[in-house]
């Protein structure tokens, strides 16, 4: 009985680790395991920023196929004038601006791309609805399906590009076809992106944009009905003008 005494006391109350050995606490191995997921989640996260960066085009090439029309988001007047060459070099039949400021008139588009008026005139759309570039792609497919248009050339900023090109691919139907041209802005060096708090901080920006827009274009049917894309736009992924401007 003594010796059977002695085998109790050396063991804890709660009968699962020896004296003098403090119990184990699940709380220590949950920390553990979400420090884990952590690291592997963070390390994920920055191969996957390197990836999309990698990704990004460092130069600009004309299309390989000429389209039925071209597509310009606005964000830089070199997009615009990139959309216009490729217009009168008749990679396209008509062009769309879309994204376009209020303030901005077809006469100051002219003025700014100066030998083009005609072509502006009398092939070039302006559209004042989009938001962003989730009502960039909204307005992008209403202009094509009244026109009749089947493939499209997207002419925005090249680290932009990632992120047009699942909005587009979310919003039009499989047949339609979109060639992108990604626009490269003089003084944006990919190459030394690191060296460059603005360029660096461009890039992260638009690598979150980019996961967002992929992640909510696989849970949402169409993004004129998306409750996250109406969260994300304030209110709407388009709006409504001023009269003179829709006239």
């Amino acid at each position: 009985m003594k010796a059977r005494n002695a085998d109790v006391v050396g063991w804890s109350w709660a009968g699962s680790a020896p004296a003098g050995r403090p119990p184990s606490r699940p709380w220590r191995r949950l920390a553990v395991v979400l420090v884990s997921l952590g690291f592997a989640g963070g390390a994920a996260l920055g191969l996957g920023f390197l990836a999309f960066v990698a990704g990004v085009a460092r130069s600009e090439r004309l299309p390989g196929a000429r389209a039925d029309a071209i597509v310009a988001l606005t964000g830089g007047a070199q997009r615009i004038g990139d959309a216009i060459d490729l217009l009168a070099a008749g990679y396209g039949r008509r062009l769309l601006i879309t994204g376009v400021n209020e303030r901005t008139s077809r006469d100051e588009i002219a003025r700014l791309n100066p030998g083009q008026q005609h072509l502006i005139a009398c092939c070039v759309d302006l559209d004042y609805r989009a938001r962003n570039t989730i009502g960039n792609a909204i307005e992008t497919r209403r202009w094509m399906r009244e026109h009749g248009f089947r493939t499209v050339a997207v002419v925005t900023s090249n680290y932009h590009m990632p992120r047009t090109l699942v909005e587009l691919d979310h919003a039009l139907a499989e047949s339609d076809r979109v060639v992108p041209h990604p626009v490269v802005h003089d003084g944006f060096d990919l190459d030394t992106w690191w060296r460059h708090p603005s360029s660096a901080r461009l890039l992260a920006s638009e690598y979150v944009k980019f996961l967002v827009a992929w992640v909510r274009t696989r849970f949402e049917s169409d993004p004129e009905s998306s409750r996250a894309a109406i969260l994300m736009s304030r209110g709407r992924p388009v709006k409504v003008v001023a009269e003179p401007l829709m006239r």
